[in-house]
């Protein structure tokens, strides 16, 4: 599956977010996090797990996962590959 970043980074900013790309290697862990404004992920490539309040999930490549604003969160590289996922936060379009 190819995905369209373009696509994607119109369609944020049309309901008013940002889109970063973010790399991440193998392994690599982000723990415990909380934005003040909402933000929207989608993984391009690779194996993503991601907690929010407790939930764990595992979106596949394409599959947008929607983190509310003050929600703790973390980002976990699971896969044996570099993954490589884009995020977006409300109001910072």
């Amino acid at each position: 599956m190819t995905l369209d970043r373009r696509q994607i980074t119109d369609n944020w900013k049309s309901r008013g977010f940002s889109c970063e790309l973010w790399t991440d290697t193998p392994g690599q862990r982000w723990e415990d996090f909380a934005h003040a404004t909402d933000e929207v992920v989608v993984v391009l490539e690779g194996e993503m797990e991601f907690e929010v309040e407790g939930v764990v999930q595992h979106p596949e490549p394409g599959e947008e996962l929607f983190i509310p604003a003050g929600a703790v969160h973390s980002a976990r590289n699971i896969g044996d590959s570099t993954a490589r996922w884009l995020f977006g936060y409300r109001g910072q379009s």
